[in-house]
């Protein structure tokens, strides 16, 4: 028998208001299922870990076509 996937971590919606962009300083949304948020301005996404959005363009990933 496999376990199920673990929940995708609630985002405070207060935090994503004032959460921008490192790189554009514009707005981000998030993907609850890939638990990132997308800077769509950058073409990126930064992933969150533990609850904790990783906002550092280092250790985003770059967003692939139709992303």
């Amino acid at each position: 028998m496999t376990d199920p996937a673990p929940a995708a971590p609630e985002i405070d919606p207060r935090l994503l208001e004032i959460l921008v962009c490192p790189v554009t300083h514009g707005p981000l949304d998030y993907d609850r299922g890939k638990a990132e948020l997308i800077s769509r301005a950058a073409g990126l996404a930064y992933p969150i870990r533990d609850g904790v959005p990783i906002m550092l363009p280092e250790e985003a990933r770059a967003l692939g076509e139709g992303e």
